[in-house]
């Protein structure tokens, strides 16, 4: 049928206007067909909205940003979040103030080769 959701769709795809911005990827090897990456890339955040109206105070909240920055941060320079984060709780009593950048997401990964070393 014509009415039917798909089937509307379809026909709007075919409009003259949006036709070329639906076929660009067969043009620009860059363009993705689809946006899942973008999608599962704030998935997450989706996910956790509701927890974080439970997190008792502002003080909360900010920390819980914090914390969540860090460990997106973290999975961005393909470092394990858990991993990192154990690290850096066992390392984090016996460094001074001017170490502690070292124990950063992007610094985590070379202060470990240099510790191999």
């Amino acid at each position: 049928s014509k009415h039917n959701p798909v089937a509307r769709a379809i026909s709007d795809m075919f409009k003259t206007d949006r036709w070329n911005a639906f076929t660009l990827f067969l043009e620009d090897g860059r363009v993705r067909l689809t946006n899942n990456a973008a999608e599962r890339a704030l998935r997450g955040i989706a996910l956790g909205r509701k927890s974080w109206l439970f997190v008792g105070s502002e003080r909360g909240g900010d920390r819980a940003a914090f914390m969540y920055s860090l460990i997106a941060t973290a999975r961005i320079n393909d470092i394990a979040p858990q991993a990192w984060r154990a690290d850096v709780r066992d390392k984090l009593p016996n460094t001074t103030a001017s170490r502690v950048p070292d124990l950063l997401p992007w610094n985590w990964q070379t202060s470990q080769r240099q510790l191999a070393a």
